[in-house]
């Protein structure tokens, strides 16, 4: 626990880099549904809801960085992600059994994640 509460700076800037990756998604929805799942969508509507989970994913990357530097934002920006890591996990296991050998590299990486930032939560709030 010692280790991730005096590691959490780099653990935010690595996992946020990574998150990051998913801009991709909004650059190329093909490409991003591809490699995430294995599968893709077509048409106008897949176009705009890929494009705009890409680039919600890439935001919360980024929020990511910007909060290993920025310690007072840094509680909301841990909670905010794991709840969208979360709900990501959870809609996968609930109805994308079908996708999880191609998900599952991120679905373990954010379950991995969001065990981390609640970690680094509560030791945080209950050294005050």
């Amino acid at each position: 626990m010692n280790f991730i509460f005096s590691n959490i700076k780099w653990i935010m800037i690595g996992s946020g880099i990574i998150t990051c990756s998913m801009i991709l998604s909004a650059l190329h929805p093909t490409l991003g549904l591809t490699l995430t799942f294995g599968d893709t969508l077509n048409g106008d509507l897949a176009n705009i809801i890929v494009r705009n989970w890409g680039a919600l994913i890439a935001l919360t990357g980024g929020m990511l960085v910007y909060g290993a530097y920025n310690e007072p934002n840094r509680n909301l920006i841990l909670v905010v992600s794991s709840i969208s890591k979360s709900t990501f996990v959870l809609l996968n296991l609930i109805y994308g059994q079908s996708y999880l050998l191609k998900s599952g590299i991120a679905l373990v990486f954010d379950s991995i994640l969001v065990i981390i930032f609640v970690s680094y939560l509560v030791k945080k709030n209950s050294k005050k």
